[in-house]
């Protein structure tokens, strides 16, 4: 069974339209990121898989059922962390917990999902006010859990965190999916869909731009993977060696350094056999993959930097809370 599949999913505030024509399927139990620049139609997407709003045209099932005849058999079955949620500052972490147990009608343990969500006992009972955001974040997500969803669906869940709140957070993420929930969540931090997700999809100006795992993306967009080889002699009497192979290019010699774009994963091992029955001396050797930045910057024609709202990367959030990863 399919958790969320829409067809020709389409919505239009008059001249504008948000979300365009919108084919998409999430898997089973699978952790899926749906990846775009701010205003892209993201939220958008996730209110008419919620029936908060409802689409110009098209269709969307979650679960199984109709979003906009069944959500009543819907929204027992989902969890829900919104975009911009608060708390209310008086009440205690576990009241909170307790009051969305109580408003769903299930049997679950405050403590089970405290724990759960790694809100100590100690914190759980200090006022929400005085959380973090990422306290709040566990908290939030704590309580999208009550009542066991087949199907999470987190609305931007690192926005604003640190880089230790992120890692708590794609810790939360994955330890649900191992208990076999699906995690739908929309992003612009790469670093938490790169890490996380099965599957990631790119919006783009309410248009779905791709779909693919990452090693998918990387291997359908190009752009290639950097080799960088130190060696024991100069460089530059051995570029010509590694141009030669097939599937390395952009081969660039400095000092004792050589450089070259791989376009072809087998030729990895062709560029390091050449190079030693040619009698050189490979005294180390990197290979860095195209940037997951690099893969939404070619997909999304730049936008993110268009919007005004950059996509957020590991080295900018170090640069902009002073914590270093």
């Amino acid at each position: 069974m399919t958790a969320i599949e829409t067809s020709g999913l389409t919505k239009e505030y008059g001249d504008l339209t948000a979300v365009d024509d919108l084919d998409l399927t999430v898997d089973d139990g699978e952790v899926f990121g749906f990846l775009g620049p701010n205003g892209a139609g993201k939220s958008t997407t996730i209110n008419m898989l919620l029936d908060f709003t409802r689409p110009t045209t098209g269709s969307a099932t979650v679960l199984g059922h109709d979003a906009q005849t069944e959500a009543d058999a819907i929204s027992p079955r989902v969890g829900v962390l919104p975009e911009g949620f608060d708390v209310y500052p008086r009440l205690t972490g576990r009241r909170h917990i307790e009051f969305a147990i109580e408003t769903k009608g299930t049997d679950d343990d405050p403590a089970e999902i405290r724990e759960r969500v790694g809100l100590s006992a100690e914190d759980a009972a200090r006022p929400a006010g005085d959380y973090s955001k990422g306290m709040r974040q566990r908290l939030a997500t704590g309580v999208a859990l009550v009542g066991d969803p087949d199907l999470l669906i987190m609305d931007e869940p690192s926005s604003g965190l640190d880089p230790h709140g992120i890692r708590e957070m794609q810790e939360l993420v994955r330890s649900e999916a191992e208990r076999g929930t699906t995690v739908f969540f929309s992003s612009h931090i790469l670093e938490h869909v790169e890490t996380v997700c099965d599957r990631v999809g790119v919006l783009n100006e309410g248009e779905l731009v791709a779909v693919n795992t990452i090693a998918g993306l990387r291997e359908e967009i190009g752009g290639g993977a950097t080799m960088t080889l130190s060696l024991g002699g100069p460089a530059a009497e051995l570029r010509a060696v590694a141009d030669d192979v097939p599937g390395s290019t952009d081969v660039i010699a400095s000092g004792r350094t050589l450089e070259c774009t791989i376009t072809d994963s087998a030729a990895k091992a062709g560029v390091v056999t050449a190079l030693a029955d040619a009698g050189a001396t490979i005294e180390d050797m990197r290979l860095e993959d195209v940037s997951l930045e690099s893969l939404f910057t070619a997909l999304t024609n730049g936008d993110a930097a268009e919007s005004g709202a950059p996509v957020e990367t590991p080295d900018a959030l170090e640069a902009e809370t002073g914590v270093a990863r």
